[in-house]
């Protein structure tokens, strides 16, 4: 288990940041450093419109190139601010279609002070589909990255990036088109989807994974409209035929009427009927197994090919709850003695544990410590919102449940009853038992080791003759207690067991 994840040269350990020119933003992110889940520093993002009216004039506005030239140039200090060297810059479908692309290229270089690499569609589509690897575990469908001036579909299968193509069916390139009607963008979508037969001919029982601010958005107000415990987009997943309800929705009524939409800016309102129009046809025709919502894409696929093939092995979810570890546990050598600690006594239960599981159960025993600055009587809930709201990837929302609780039963006892419904809800059944048993270890394992590193090996638990049974060598009997007594028995139960210490 490594206590970091980061690739090993210099320039890993130093800030690094990418400044993306869309076709409707220009945006800059800052990250912290290289690693297998880089957390952002700084993000700042300007809606541009450059790929508006592209294309029936041809060329980028003169409004929206000087918007872009400053949003550029405040981004130049934003770096020399921050101490950013490292700086990728990347241009997409606009200035790529529009006849005074290259002047506005030459133009922005000089903003912003670095080179510029202007991604053609088949460039764009395999970083977005790199960008859904570095964000998902084991990712096995079909990537859209649907942009303002165009759509790229991608098939991802693990790690395998397949053969990309894109289209001209970003939201701001339909409303041009179509002179701003949703209706009359229907036919094209269908048109030039045909075309993308041989990446959505594949999608059939599989994810699709939706990239891009117009169908984060969508996937928003599917949120509120659901009344949604959660607000974190990556990783949120949609059954197909609710999706389709409410995509219908978005197309008929006006945007004004929809449930949360205050928190869309304005400038994208307009964009929601055509990626709702775009999303619905690539639903009917692709039929897959879920919508699952990325925020990781190109720029996140850029940060991921940087990185060595060691690196990108690691798991992102262990390697963020890692550096978590490191930031706020007391001995944070711990959760590795918990991480082997719980090995062994889930390896002599009945039934097996899946291999996500246990890449969970890990997690949570890496992020197990979390809590212990905060008041003893909101420990709990501190760790619940630290985790139901932190910046991970490689999970999906039950996984955040299940690692949520598993801490919650920690510091407050595994009596289910005490879990929120919402949380017991989302995890689901299984995963809901399997977070009170790890809680039920943990609420062992701290009280007989302080929370320190090279206590646990000392102290083995596991099953024998139908029972728990923890171990205390003999130097430590004083440990032996009731209080330590009462926890292997709240762990037994969970599991339909009679709990016993024993010293020796």
């Amino acid at each position: 288990m490594p206590i970091s994840a980061t690739a090993g040269d210099a320039p890993a350990r130093t800030p690094v940041a990418i400044i993306d020119i869309g076709s409707n933003s220009v945006r800059l992110v800052a990250y912290h450093r290289l690693t297998r889940a880089p957390t952002p520093l700084y993000n700042e993002k300007v809606l541009c419109g450059l790929g508006r009216n592209v294309i029936t004039t041809g060329r980028l506005n003169e409004e929206a190139v000087r918007r872009a030239l400053a949003a550029l140039a405040r981004f130049r200090v934003l770096c020399e601010v921050m101490k950013i060297d490292r700086v990728f810059v990347l241009a997409t479908a606009a200035a790529r279609d529009a006849e005074n692309g290259p002047d506005f290229l030459a133009a922005a270089e000089a903003a912003c002070g670095h080179p510029i690499e202007l991604l053609s569609g088949r460039r764009e589509a395999e970083l977005s589909a790199l960008g859904v690897i570095s964000g998902f575990h084991a990712p096995d469908g079909v990537v859209g990255d649907l942009g303002g001036g165009s759509l790229e579909l991608v098939d991802v299968r693990g790690a395998t990036v397949g053969q990309g193509v894109t289209m001209p069916l970003g939201g701001l390139a339909l409303q041009d088109l179509t002179g701003g009607s949703p209706k009359k963008a229907q036919k094209i979508v269908r048109d030039h989807l045909k075309k993308a037969a041989p990446q959505l001919e594949t999608l059939r029982g599989r994810s699709f994974y939706a990239v891009g601010g117009t169908w984060r958005a969508l996937a928003r107000l599917h949120q509120a409209a659901r009344l949604y415990p959660f607000h974190v987009m990556h990783g949120y997943c949609v059954e197909p035929s609710d999706e389709l309800n409410f995509l219908e929705v978005v197309e008929r009524v006006d945007t004004a009427l929809l449930a949360d939409v205050e928190t869309i800016s304005e400038a994208r309102r307009p964009l929601l009927a055509y990626g709702a129009i775009v999303l619905e046809e690539i639903i009917r025709i692709g039929r897959p197994r879920e919508v699952a919502i990325s925020a990781s894409g190109v720029r996140e696929g850029l940060l991921y090919e940087q990185l060595d093939r060691e690196t990108r092995a690691v798991d992102p979810l262990l390697a963020a709850a890692s550096e978590l570890n490191v930031l706020r546990a007391r001995s944070p050598g711990h959760a590795n003695d918990l991480i082997a600690w719980t090995d062994r006594f889930v390896s002599a239960l009945d039934g097996p544990e899946t291999a996500d599981e246990r890449r969970l159960r890990h997690a949570a025993c890496l992020l197990s410590d979390i809590g212990w600055r905060a008041h003893p009587d909101y420990r709990g809930e501190h760790s619940i919102d630290v985790i139901t709201q932190g910046a991970f990837v490689g999970i999906d929302h039950p996984g955040r449940a299940y690692l949520a609780l598993a801490v919650y039963f920690r510091h407050e006892g595994v009596a289910a009853e005490k879990a929120s419904p919402m949380l017991r809800g989302l995890a689901g059944p299984r995963l809901f038992e399997r977070a009170r048993l790890l809680g039920g270890l943990l609420r062992v394992a701290f009280p007989v080791s302080a929370g320190m590193a090279g206590t646990l090996p000392r102290i083995p638990i596991g099953v024998a003759d139908g029972k728990v049974l923890l171990t205390i060598p003999a130097e430590w009997r004083a440990l032996a207690g009731e209080r330590i007594l009462g926890r292997v028995r709240g762990l037994g139960r969970v599991i339909g067991l009679e709990g016993r210490v024993e010293v020796g």
